[in-house]
């Protein structure tokens, strides 16, 4: 039987070695080949104390004897600096401050998973699991469950055991490298604790701070007169993003094991056997990790683990279940970023009562115009709230929310407060309902109500200021083009000031000597916060297609559909002559839209009312003589494919595998894979009791393929 990760033993790369003979003799007394040996030792014995105390808390010394090891190792390097190891204990202190954060790009995308808010839910995807697995309920399933951490995720690249570099997760295709910072993080092991570590792997894990930790933290800040942190996870993510890991090395971060990236030789097998290696080799593994197999068992893992979420040390907003086989896992594959083999279980949100003072109207950056609820401030899941969003018109109306109500408030998610309900009994007299405006609050302009909509939108489009700014600061956000340095405050102090107008006029900022005069005079704008602004814009002249699309704001358009239009163009010269056929209403190009994977109708609808605007298409174009706007290649192709640039579509019911696996083959091979059928389409596959894409393709003359076929050109047995 498995051990479980808090019964473990260390592992036998943890046996203690002898030190060298020169261990006892002064440093000015080595040669530098003893040195070198000594050097080596300590790297080794150093990690295996860390180790010790930091993952197993059973140290065997005393810190004045750790101390002491470490001392030594600072005198051998002082000694012989050429020597230091890429292991060495010192790197653990931090480095000098980096300018700025460099890119790394995954080599295997971070996924983000789909959320089970209920039971019924979390029933409904193991279920979900079963039928595309074709597997009856008397078969058996084996899952992993484990404590949904609350901080930031990160990958951490060893090759042949040696830690070379870790990266945040970003947007899961590209994140920062922090490998100076990971490095401070003691559990974390600079080299895999085995004699034998794999060629390459790419541990995934959270990086989190303990609530211990963390209050020690804001003790000490609070009496340097510095900020306060608003919660472990907001410490832990600052203190992983600093550019200074000086800095980072002072926090009390810690890191736990959730899976792998690139690995070679694949991982194969089981996830909990995974984690039984990972702990293996020095990592730091949930103990409170569980082989679960049944419906039954998820359901009580998770009600126990949000009863006992208090008495935890570390903040938890979930648990995360999987399945355990990874030959399984591989069968049901990916929709987008998100697995079909894992989900996170959410703990009920948690609530507290407060009273409403006032209603207010956001304009967002489409137009759309959100009432919020002004909060007596109150804390909601170790966050103070005083701002609560109230969705739309109806949302209010239907739950008869007045000003001056108590009410229930909670974090959605346990991130996005919202208002939950009115405490009835405790409504004042004098409490007042709230009327929708008729006008945009900012700009004056009518505010209408789409028909079959439940947000009232302003009309003014970008002659209103704050959709002008809210596209502004989603231009500059983390997933867009990520101008660090640019919050919503300095984006509307900057355009309130009439230095930018537009996206583009950003980009005018580092050669236009008059608008950097002007920030020179704004409040709290020196001559570094100017300089590092303008390093980080000429930084990000050059970003992927499918950013530079999320990045433009059009309705509707998120990252993962960016994606999609990008991957299917290829390339802004391509995208951009589409574009421009669909804002004239060519038909052809709608069409050809549509037949995107996971686009469809109504985001052709919004990239045809973009485009249709010369406004926006001259600042397309304004932009794109700006920066330098790279092609978004297709999905590599093992090999050549007689399906590579083909556009499939499947109907009906398969006999021998899902709907989404095959789609994941077809994808595999380069092929696109299309939710309607037209006069582009290469081949519709059909299966038993096929639809209306079955009539089409006939009526179009589209090649009809049988289950068979298709296997048969897609090379499967």
């Amino acid at each position: 039987m498995n051990r479980r990760p808090e019964e473990a033993v260390p592992p036998r790369s943890l046996a203690r070695l002898r030190p060298p003979p020169t261990f006892f003799q002064p440093v000015s007394a080595l040669s530098e080949k003893e040195a070198g040996a000594e050097l080596a030792w300590l790297a080794r014995e150093i990690a295996r104390h860390d180790y010790l105390y930091y993952v197993l808390a059973r140290p065997e010394i005393s810190d004045a004897d750790y101390d002491a090891l470490v001392r030594r190792n600072r005198a051998l390097e002082a000694r012989f600096p050429h020597l230091q190891r890429p292991d060495s204990p010192s790197l653990r202190v931090g480095a000098p401050p980096a300018e700025e954060f460099v890119k790394v790009r995954h080599t295997v995308p971070m996924f983000t998973l789909d959320n089970a808010m209920s039971e019924g839910e979390l029933r409904d995807w193991v279920d979900r699991v079963r039928r595309l697995l074709r597997l009856d309920a008397s078969e058996p399933l084996v899952f992993a469950g484990e404590p949904k951490i609350d901080g930031l995720s990160c990958s951490i690249r060893y090759e042949n055991g040696l830690l070379v570099r870790a990266a945040t997760r970003g947007d899961g295709f590209t994140g920062e490298d922090v490998t100076a910072n990971v490095r401070t993080i003691r559990e974390i092991p600079q080299r895999l604790l085995t004699d034998r570590p794999p060629p390459v792997i790419e541990i995934r894990g959270e990086v989190y701070m303990n609530r211990s930790a963390f209050l020690e933290l804001n003790e000490r800040r609070r009496a340097s007169g510095e900020p306060l942190f608003a919660n472990p996870r907001n410490a832990a993510a600052g203190s992983l993003r600093q550019l200074d890991s000086r800095i980072t090395a002072q926090r009390p971060l810690r890191f736990f094991v959730w899976g792998w990236g690139e690995a070679d030789p694949p991982i194969t097998g089981s996830y909990l056997a995974f984690l039984e290696t990972a702990r293996s080799w020095g990592l730091p593994v949930n103990p409170l990790v569980r082989r679960l197999a049944s419906v039954e068992e998820l359901v009580a893992y998770h009600d126990d683990l949000e009863h006992r979420r208090a008495e935890l040390d570390y903040d938890i907003d979930g648990v995360v279940d999987k399945l355990d086989d990874i030959a399984l896992q591989e069968r049901l594959g990916f929709v987008q970023r998100v697995p079909r083999w894992a989900i996170a279980h959410k703990f009920d949100p948690e609530k507290a009562w407060t009273v409403l003072r006032d209603i207010v109207v956001q304009v967002g950056r489409t137009g759309a115009l959100t009432p919020v609820a002004m909060l007596d401030p109150v804390t909601v899941g170790g966050v103070v709230v005083r701002r609560a969003t109230l969705h739309n018109e109806d949302y209010i109306r239907e739950r008869d929310i007045r000003i001056g109500d108590t009410v229930v408030v909670q974090r959605a998610g346990d991130v996005i407060p919202q208002v939950l309900a009115v405490v009835q009994e405790k409504r004042p007299a004098d409490a007042r309902s709230w009327q929708p405006p008729e006008r945009c609050p900012v700009c004056g302009s009518l505010a209408v109500r789409p028909p079959d909509e439940a947000i009232r939108r302003c009309t003014g489009g970008l002659f209103c200021p704050a959709q002008a700014v809210e596209r502004i600061v989603h231009f500059v956000s983390r997933h867009a083009f990520d101008i660090p340095g640019l919050s919503d405050k300095q984006v509307r102090q900057l355009f309130e000031a009439g230095i930018i107008r537009d996206p583009v006029d950003l980009f005018r900022i580092p050669r236009d000597a008059a608008k950097r005069e002007a920030i020179r005079q704004l409040p709290r704008w020196g001559e570094k916060k100017l300089a590092n602004l303008v390093a980080a814009i000429e930084a990000r002249r050059h970003l992927p297609l499918d950013r530079f699309i999320y990045a433009l704001g059009i309705r509707h358009i998120g990252e993962v559909n960016a994606r999609s239009l990008a991957r299917h163009f290829g390339s802004f010269a391509r995208w951009r002559t589409a574009m421009e056929r669909l804002g004239a209403g060519d038909a052809k190009a709608r069409e050809e839209i549509q037949d995107i994977e996971g686009v469809g109708p109504v985001i052709a609808e919004s990239l045809a009312e973009f485009f249709a605007e010369p406004r926006n298409r001259s600042l397309v174009d304004a932009l794109a003589a700006e920066v330098e706007i790279e092609p978004v290649a297709a999905p590599q192709v093992a090999g050549p494919s007689p399906l590579a640039g083909k556009t499939v579509v499947f109907t009906g019911e398969l006999a021998h595998m899902s709907r989404e696996e095959a789609k994941a083959v077809a994808e595999s091979l380069g092929a696109k894979v299309a939710d309607s059928v037209s006069r582009r389409t290469d081949f519709v596959v059909v299966g038993e009791r096929p639809g209306s894409k079955y009539r089409k393709a006939v009526e179009l003359g589209v090649r009809i393929l049988s289950e068979d076929e298709w296997y048969q050109l897609a090379g499967r047995p």
